[in-house]
C-alpha cells in the first residue's frame, strides 16, 4: 500500500523512474495473487495490533504517514497506511496520532 501511495503522488508529472516503480508494483501483485492467509484449527489465535509512523517524511506537505496491522494468530486481518491529516510537531506526537488511528 505504501509503495502505491508513494508512486501515485507523482502521477501528475511522472518520470521513467516512476513508471518502472509502477511496473514493479504490478509485477509484485501478479506474482503474489495466489497468496492466502491460513488459520489452523486449534492454533493460538491472539489478536495483536501493531502501529508505526514516519515523521514528516513527505517534504512537500510535512505530514507523517501512519500505518497499522492487526494480526489474528499469524495472519493479518486488518491493515491501513494513510497520510496523517494534521502536521505534527514531533515524532512523539506523530506516533501518538498513529496509535490513536489504530485504536479507533
Amino acid at each position: 500500500m505504501y509503495a502505491i501511495s508513494l508512486v501515485s503522488g507523482y502521477m501528475e508529472c511522472p518520470t521513467a523512474m516512476h513508471l518502472l516503480a509502477a511496473k514493479r508494483i504490478l509485477r509484485y501483485l501478479q506474482e503474489t495473487k495466489d497468496f492466502r492467509i491460513f488459520y489452523e484449527k486449534g492454533e493460538k489465535a491472539d489478536l495483536i495490533g501493531f502501529t508505526d509512523c514516519d515523521y514528516a517524511e513527505d517534504q512537500d506537505s510535512i505530514k507523517s504517514t501512519s500505518g497499522y496491522v492487526f494480526m489474528l494468530g499469524t495472519g493479518a486481518v486488518s491493515w491501513s497506511s494513510k497520510k496523517q491529516t494534521i502536521v505534527t510537531l514531533s515524532s512523539t506526537e506523530a506516533e501518538f496520532v498513529a496509535a490513536t488511528a489504530c485504536a479507533c
